[in-house]
């Protein structure tokens, strides 16, 4: 009796990798990081996404206490600080952002995040006092606003000690602040509040770009 053994074709390319998670998985990473590359290292060399734009200055010490406050109260979590190129956006925040304008802001506060309006262009839209009734209980202002009340701003002192050291990192990963301005950081906040700093911060978003 004549037995036939039945041959079979060997597997392809493309069936390897699908049957091979090792392989699929390793493939994807591959690909992934190429495309990461492409995307990603042709910015590092873009003046538009290097360069600082004209008229663009360092945080002020009083104004980077006052981001520092802006980020450890979580702000970023409800409001964006980025304008996107669309019609309905500059009409509504300005000119819309630009890579630019945030060279020296370690970390960035880009986001999509918008429980309340995008804060980017805020600077000089309302006067000091305004920030002050409205971060001590927004609803004095703004009935319906749903967002917390910040009273303990008003009577916490800025960390006047931390702010040489502060300055001085920032220097390092860029930001070119003088000796000097390092140096007179601690004196620039004394005496200040929380509060005050905040309002430093928020005065001069988006003031760089006319």
């Amino acid at each position: 009796m004549n037995t036939k053994t039945e041959s079979h074709p060997a597997p392809s390319g493309h069936e390897r990798i699908e049957t091979n998670n090792l392989l699929m998985i390793v493939l994807i990473l591959i690909v992934v990081a190429i495309g990461g590359i492409v995307e990603i290292v042709p910015l590092f060399f873009q003046r538009s996404t290097t360069q600082p734009v004209e008229g663009l200055k360092p945080y002020t010490a009083l104004q980077q206490a006052g981001r520092d406050i802006y980020t450890r109260e979580g702000c970023y979590n409800c409001h964006s600080q980025m304008i996107r190129p669309l019609y309905a956006e500059t009409l509504r925040y300005g000119h819309y952002s630009v890579a630019g304008e945030f060279v020296w802001d370690h970390p960035f506060q880009w986001g999509s995040k918008r429980t309340g309006p995008d804060l980017h262009r805020v600077g000089g839209k309302y006067s000091d006092e305004w920030h002050r009734v409205h971060l001590n209980n927004p609803r004095d202002l703004v009935p319906e606003s749903n967002m917390p009340a910040y009273p303990w701003l008003a009577r916490t002192p800025v960390d006047a000690e931390s702010m040489p050291r502060h300055l001085r990192a920032l220097r390092t990963v860029g930001v070119p602040y003088s000796e000097e301005e390092v140096a007179q950081a601690g004196e620039a906040v004394k005496g200040k509040t929380e509060l005050d700093a905040l309002i430093a911060y928020l005065q001069v978003l988006g003031t760089s770009v006319k």
